[in-house]
């Protein structure tokens, strides 16, 4: 096993208004250790798919309701540290104000579980604190909410900001090799290369350095 997607469902609130949406959650690993990559809607689909293998970290690409709201009860489920980028811990007192975090996600730093290496990529503008996660030697990027199958992450709510998120994908993520699959937070895979034209044509539309 080198990559499990698990999907689950329920509401992404935020400003007010409320979505239906469907979450991507992936567990990368092998039969004996794993890391869990976002928390969403319902703990006991994951912890099934875990299936008793040792979870070394769940870890949050971002701090939005829909990416979170079942890291707390997965954590007590698996018994494995959350990790949370601290740009986004108001994202996360929204949702868990008596509760914290067990660390920080650090940029640069090597996530490793079952023989497997990602590196952490600092990518803001869908929020302050998105991250990346790039596993090079097996050529893919865990994205989150930061580039999806059609483009950028939404932006224009609390914390977000297009510009920032162009500039994110353009000087973080393009770099990339362009057969580097991108395994998203929603909907459909694709990859780098499929991306580019588009993310670089609404730079240029918006005139953005």
């Amino acid at each position: 096993m080198a990559i499990e997607l698990v999907t689950t469902d329920g509401i992404f609130a935020l400003d007010g208004g409320e979505w239906e949406v469907t979450n991507n959650i992936w567990i990368i690993g092998n039969d004996s250790e794993v890391l869990i990559f976002d928390a969403a809607h319902d703990h006991e689909p994951i912890a099934a798919a875990v299936n008793g293998r040792k979870v070394k970290a769940i870890v949050c690409t971002h701090g939005h309701n829909d990416h979170i709201n079942a890291a707390v009860a997965l954590r007590d489920a698996v018994d494995a540290p959350i990790i949370l980028h601290p740009e986004d811990r108001m994202l996360w007192d929204a949702v868990y104000p008596n509760d914290s975090p067990d660390r920080e996600l650090v940029p640069g730093e090597t996530l490793s579980a079952g023989g497997h290496s990602l590196s952490v990529i600092h990518t803001p503008g869908h929020s302050p604190g998105c991250c990346c996660f790039y596993d090079q030697t097996d050529g893919r990027v865990l994205s989150g909410d930061t580039l999806f199958c059609g483009g950028p992450g939404a932006t224009g709510r609390s914390f977000s900001n297009e510009p920032t998120i162009l500039r994110s994908i353009r000087d973080c993520l393009l770099s990339l090799p362009d057969h580097t699959v991108v395994h998203t937070g929603h909907g459909d895979t694709t990859t780098i290369g499929a991306e580019t034209e588009g993310v670089l044509g609404r730079i240029a539309e918006l005139g953005i350095e």
